[in-house]
């Protein structure tokens, strides 16, 4: 049986982003009869063009996930932000334990974070990502950690559920995986991944993932 993934270019609806979609394969592009691009890793239709080629070796970067890559930030600094991860999680259907990882990633929880590039907050977005997806004020955790959790799940739709992929595109653009049909061999990048990768798996183990409730100074995990 084939397994098929099919989405909307920009109007990515229902994929849900989890482990399972680590494997790569290549991408097509089909138009459909109003003119709305479609594309799909199995291609049902002759005239669908190859948009992405993938390189489906796995690079080292893919093999080895190093948990000592990811410094441990407690349920308390996870919970300060985790109702809005939660909210977007649910709205967008992406893994709630891999928005997690990315801020922490990226931000360390700080939600008031600039790079020297200008991306800002959580999610270290830059201005023109934000207001492509609706943000106002990328400082707002709520707005920022939408915007990115959006982002995120567009580029897992883009790559074919390929997470690696997603990641790589999320930290060095689009158009450097486009362009190497891997994750590209930038030295941040290579780095990047193999971080999230193993924060991502740190949060999706059981009592580590999920809902962080904080009443004044008790912290339970759920």
């Amino acid at each position: 049986m084939r397994l098929k993934t099919v989405f909307l270019a920009c109007a990515l609806g229902g994929i849900a982003l989890t482990q399972s979609g680590l494997a790569a394969a290549d991408i097509y592009k089909c138009t459909q009869v109003d003119g709305t691009p479609l594309f799909t890793n199995v291609p049902e239709d002759p005239r669908c063009q190859l948009h992405l080629k993938l390189n489906k070796e796995p690079s080292a970067v893919s093999r080895i996930v190093e948990d000592r890559a990811a410094r441990r930030y407690s349920p308390v600094a996870r919970g300060r932000y985790d109702d809005h991860v939660q909210a977007a999680a649910r709205e967008h259907g992406v893994d709630a334990a891999l928005i997690h990882a990315v801020i922490s990633a990226e931000s360390g929880y700080n939600q008031f974070a600039r790079s020297p590039k200008g991306a800002r907050g959580l999610m270290q977005l830059i201005p023109e990502t934000g207001a492509r997806y609706g943000a106002t004020n990328l400082l707002d955790p709520r707005q920022n950690i939408d915007a990115g959790t959006r982002y995120l799940k567009d580029l897992m739709g883009m790559f074919g559920n390929d997470m690696r992929l997603a990641l790589a595109a999320y930290n060095a653009g689009e158009g450097a995986v486009i362009r190497y049909g891997n994750i590209p061999p930038y030295q941040e990048t290579r780095q990047y991944v193999p971080k999230v990768l193993a924060y991502y798996k740190r949060y999706s183990k059981p009592g580590v993932g999920g809902t962080i409730h904080i009443r004044k100074t008790t912290v339970t995990t759920s």
